[in-house]
């Protein structure tokens, strides 16, 4: 596995600074799924959890989506993974599931996540609200709560690709 990542300089400004810890992070996903099989990929932490790293990845594109597509821009691109009768529909994995698909659905969202965010500034509200709130919020915002939800599931898979083939690593 190697490590490409970089941190972001230390003296960047306020958006370079939050733009390049969030892609560190999105790469740091990624390094954790690298060179691995998709049975590997769809592996189940530990029982009952169904938390696997490519749920994750399939997660994280739901997570870009919601947030830089239906937040951000007030689209209503409608979900990928999950539905109104599965909730954790990206979490539920079967053998048809690849890691290439749901790799280059990834990429778009983030691709279109970056789009969307280039149009704004940092102090600019969303066009959209959450489905957790009627408020607009910042990219400021935005930017804050993706490094924590990456960081958070990036914890997550430290711990998965240990139990899967003992790699460990920042």
């Amino acid at each position: 596995m190697t490590n490409d990542r970089r941190e972001p300089a230390l003296n960047a400004d306020e958006r370079t600074m939050l733009e390049g810890w969030l892609d560190y992070h999105r790469e740091t996903l990624a390094w954790k799924c690298a060179d691995l099989t998709d049975a590997q990929l769809r592996t189940a932490s530990v029982e009952p959890s169904e938390l696997s790293l490519m749920g994750l990845v399939r997660h994280m594109a739901e997570v870009e989506r919601g947030w830089f597509r239906k937040v951000l821009a007030g689209e209503d691109p409608g979900p990928i993974y999950y539905s109104e009768h599965d909730p954790d529909g990206e979490f539920h994995l079967g053998e048809a599931d690849t890691w290439e698909e749901a790799y280059a659905t990834w990429q778009h969202e983030i691709d279109t996540a970056r789009r969307h965010a280039s149009r704004f500034g940092l102090d600019d509200l969303s066009e959209g609200v959450s489905r957790f709130s009627d408020e607009s919020f910042s990219l400021r915002w935005i930017y804050t709560h993706m490094i924590e939800e990456y960081a958070r599931h990036n914890g997550h898979a430290d711990l998965i690709r240990e139990r899967i083939d003992g790699t460990t690593g920042d």
